[in-house]
């Protein structure tokens, strides 16, 4: 069952939340967290980016760039522009896209649910990425940034979230990247607070669908600090951390696409020819095509999108990683016809997040930069569920969420 307890958020005041706020610190490098925070020395970057308060080419691992993290993140509270809540709350974050919105709960999670496999994760991790994360925890003793959960969709909860969605929120705005709107409400009353964590213990599971390696890297953070801690109680702040968890009927995955810089040795003939073992191809012109279902691919090779659907017997549909369409993409294309073994170490491969839309494909191949473009119908919050409770793993880059939440409205003291 899932444990979840409300916290003391440290949060901006109202009036400086645009400034605070940021993209979070994996979307970005350190050049654009260096221009985006340009004339702003409120910019959350200066904390999750600190590299950019250094010369330019400064190692964003290196110790004083860590060590700078935690002193801007006190000089921020100590200048008023973080302010902690006098009582533990719930949150509420939603995210408007498109005219949709979704509605989370902001809560602690419990560090043993991460350790034990009641939050479960359909990602592998690597250990570089979750050591860099677990020094930003340790440096700041905080939850700077939160995960993103989902959640078994729950009536009582969404009464709860409706009720409050119903007030004026705390923050209301329009971020500037994304061009999405967020809002923010605390959840303070007892009551409420009680039946959310009553909801959430009769959960059997959460699910991470951003963020595996800041849910590792605070889960072993938190359970480093019980092993140091002689008189470890285990009600400790340390032993949870921040997320906000979605219903997973409100999320919105979309499609996550590859662009080939070659076509093996093969002409753009053969290559079609070969596609054709596996796959009914059509030819659908110049106009973009875009997958209409599950198993059927769009594809863009000279000038011309492609309609390829995946014949019977080519897939599994009993098996929850061979029935993806990004195992069927990999095993019957990139692997078997272009000789891509490896989707995280092959230079000849990219990846485009469907956010870009399909005419960034068809500009990387265009522009000569790349061969061939593949588009994929995406995958569904079901299929990372069933992934996940059987104790799979995905394969690398099959999920892109979107919008991205935002950095910067609510931080986790563990301590």
């Amino acid at each position: 069952m899932a444990i979840v307890k409300p916290f003391k958020g440290i949060r901006p005041p109202k009036e400086y939340v645009e400034q605070v706020e940021s993209r979070p610190y994996d979307v970005l490098n350190s050049e654009e967290a260096r221009k985006e925070a340009e004339g702003n020395e409120k910019s959350l970057y200066h904390i999750i980016k600190p590299e950019i308060d250094f010369p330019e080419g400064t190692d964003e691992h290196d110790p004083r760039v860590y060590a700078k993290a935690a002193e801007n993140f006190q000089m921020f509270q100590d200048k008023g522009w973080l302010v902690q809540d006098g009582k533990e709350n719930y949150y509420i974050y939603a995210q408007t896209m498109n005219g949709k919105t979704q509605y989370g709960l902001v809560v602690c999670a419990y560090v043993d649910d991460y350790l034990n496999g009641v939050i479960k994760k359909h990602e592998l991790t690597r250990r570089d990425k979750e050591e860099d994360r677990m020094k930003h925890v340790r440096v700041n003793n905080a939850n700077i940034e939160p995960v993103f959960f989902a959640y078994p969709d729950d009536k009582v909860l969404d009464d709860i979230v409706a009720r409050y969605a119903a007030e004026e929120p705390v923050y209301d705005f329009i971020a500037p990247i994304d061009g999405f709107r967020h809002r923010f409400w605390i959840i303070d009353k007892d009551d409420d607070i009680a039946t959310i964590t009553k909801e959430f213990a009769a959960m059997p599971a959460l699910y991470i669908a951003d963020g595996h390696h800041r849910s590792a890297a605070a889960a072993l953070v938190g359970a480093e600090k019980a092993k140091q801690n002689p008189n470890h109680k285990g009600d400790e702040e340390y032993n949870y951390f921040m997320a906000v968890c979605f219903p997973a009927n409100q999320l919105t995955i979309i499609d996550y696409n590859r662009v080939v810089k070659d076509l093996n040795g093969l002409t753009a003939e053969q290559f079609l020819n070969a596609l054709r073992e596996n796959f009914v191809v059509e030819e659908k012109g110049t106009e973009e095509y875009r997958p209409n279902k599950l198993h059927n691919f769009s594809m863009y090779l000279e000038g011309k999108w492609y309609s390829l659907t995946a014949k019977e017997g080519t897939y599994d549909d009993n098996d929850p990683i061979g029935v993806l369409d990004v195992t069927i993409s990999s095993n019957l294309i990139l692997d078997k016809i272009l000789g891509i073994k490896d989707l995280r170490s092959d230079k000849r491969i990219d990846f485009v997040g469907g956010i870009r839309g399909l005419g960034e494909l068809k500009r990387r191949v265009d522009s000569g930069e790349m061969k061939v473009a593949l588009a994929l119908y995406p995958v569904t919050m079901k299929q990372i569920m069933d992934i996940a409770d059987t104790g799979n793993i995905m394969p690398p880059k099959t999920t892109w969420f979107e919008p991205k939440l935002r950095s910067g409205l609510i931080i986790h003291k563990l301590s």
